[in-house]
Order: C-alpha cells, then structure tokens, then sequence
C-alpha cells in the first residue's frame, strides 16, 4: 500500500486543504474507494453526496460522514436506467446551488454483458453512459472552478477503440466490455476537458487508475496468467487498497497541485501518460456524439467541439 495504514487524505498530501463550503458529489460511494474518498474529503470539511443503490449502505455511508461533522445526504440511482440518472440529477439540482467536485465513481465489473434498455452492453452502458449522462445533465450547476473526476482503469491499455465493438456486449468476456468501458472512460474525460476549455469555463476534468484493489471485482476477474499476477500482488507490500485507490481521488479533488490540470490521466497521486489509444481526440469526439446519440439528446457542448 502507498504510505502504509493512513488515511486517503494523508495518502494524498491534502491532510491540510480545507473544503469548508464545497459539495461533493461521489457516485458509487456505499461502499469501497467511493465511500474512503467521500469521508476523507468529509474530513477535509466538505459537505458530501452520497450516491448508490441501496438505502440502507447509502444511510451508513451519511452516519459515517456526519460523524466527522460532513453534511451529508444520501441519493439512490440505479445506474443501468437512464431515467433514474435523470430523476438523480434533478434531486441533486433542487437539493444544491453548486456542486464544486464530481466523482464519476459507479460502475463495475459485471458477470455478463446483457443488453440494457438502451438496446447496448451493460459494461457500456453503466461504466460510461450513465456517468456521461449525469455529467452533461449537471454542467448547469457546477461551479465556475469546479473540478470533475472519473475512475478509470489500467485495463485500458489492454484494448483499443471501435465504437461498434464497444457499443455491443462483448462476445469474448465481460473483462474484454470492462477494459473497453474503461478506455471510454478516459475518452469521456478527455473530451470533457476540450470542450470545457474550448468554452472559456474554469471546470477541470481528469480521469486515474485506483489500482488492482486486492478483493476487488478487477482484481478477481483478472484471467489467466494475469489474474495469477494479481494474487500475487494482494500478498506484497505493494499492493493497492481501496485507502489508495481513494487517496488518488481525493488528491484530483482538493490538490492545489492541479488546480487548473485538465485533460490528463493519473495513477497514485501522480500524472501518468495513458495508452496511445487514449489520446486519440478523433475517437473522443466520436464517442462523444455516438453517446448523445444512444442517450437521444442533444449533444452536449456541441459549439465547442
């Protein structure tokens, strides 16, 4: 683990920046990295939105932060219904004047690739749609610095761009829709990035690896001789943990490091070069207007393509 037994916010080096007054909104933040960086930036004074699908996990989460004197609230989303993503961004606009950070945090590795409503797979749809369509339906309320965080995965190096073969389930494995899902993921914050910038708004939007998480889904569906590397790795000093996956996401959202840093991909608290795939700005337009389209809206920030 980095740094030992510590704290996401210590982990980071932000033990000492004072989030009083900003809201936080985490996704996917019940339980593992999510909830870790929701109660660090709590610590940190933030006030924090809780995002899940079970109430009871989600009401755990908000008696945790509140313990360390966040402001807490709980809001529930199924991230595999596009009009629950909506019904949450409405709750989160009527429930705050701002939002100052964003965590596109939900998603997940899933035991099959099933079509969704969408007519598209579920890794697609759950790791990049949705956090797509909540972001975009949010641009209004961010604040005029805020900054935007999406979780990632090293799994994007070990597959490329085809927006049909990513759109559909996959007909090889779940891992297979899961890497392609994380490459999107990058695209999504990359875009964001431009768009924003090409716009003249002071919103950042980066993207970061939290590490092969011992436990984890990521870490159990490693195949082959990868998944063996990963056993390895839960059993060595080295080994990330959900406090380090956190801190990552924690030091993107309070660092005054990055203050201003957009369009960049991360792993432990550092900046890192992603796959060249990645960087292909083609493809993240591409993947930009084909996501709007599935969605059937308009597309976002069309004039600053």
């Amino acid at each position: 683990m980095i740094l030992g037994d510590r704290d996401p916010e210590v982990k980071a080096g932000v033990q000492g920046v004072d989030l009083s007054g900003q809201t936080v909104l985490v996704t996917g933040s019940t339980n593992g990295l999510g909830r870790q960086a929701a109660v660090a930036m709590g610590r940190l004074g933030a006030d924090v939105i809780v995002h899940g699908r079970d109430r009871a996990a989600g009401e755990s989460a908000v008696d945790e932060l509140e313990a360390v004197g966040s402001d807490a609230q709980f809001v529930s989303a199924d991230y595999a219904s596009v009009e629950a993503v909506r019904g949450m961004a409405d709750e989160v606009r009527d429930s705050v004047d701002e939002i100052d950070v964003l965590c596109n945090n939900a998603g997940g590795l899933f035991d099959d690739d099933e079509r969704t409503e969408l007519g598209v797979g579920m890794h697609f749809h759950i790791n990049h749609l949705s956090p797509f369509l909540l972001t975009t339906e949010l641009l209004d309320t961010l604040a005029p610095d805020a900054r935007v965080v999406t979780t990632a995965s090293i799994g994007h190096r070990v597959t490329s761009m085809n927006l049909d073969a990513l759109i559909e389930p996959s007909p090889f494995s779940e891992w297979a829709a899961y890497c392609r899902s994380k490459l999107a993921n990058i695209h999504f914050a990359n875009e964001l990035a431009r768009r924003l910038d090409n716009a003249g708004r002071g919103v950042t939007s980066n993207s970061f690896h939290p590490g092969i998480i011992p436990g984890s889904e990521f870490s159990r569906a490693l195949p082959g001789p990868i998944q063996q590397f990963g056993n390895f790795l839960d059993d060595v000093p080295l080994t990330d943990s959900p406090a380090d996956g956190a801190a990552t996401m924690t030091y993107l959202a309070a660092s005054e490091d990055v203050a201003g840093t957009t369009g960049k991909y991360f792993a432990r608290c550092r900046k890192r070069r992603p796959a060249p795939d990645a960087r292909d700005e083609q493809a993240q337009r591409d993947l930009w207007k084909r996501s709007a389209d599935l969605l059937d809206i308009e597309e976002p920030l069309a004039d600053y393509a």
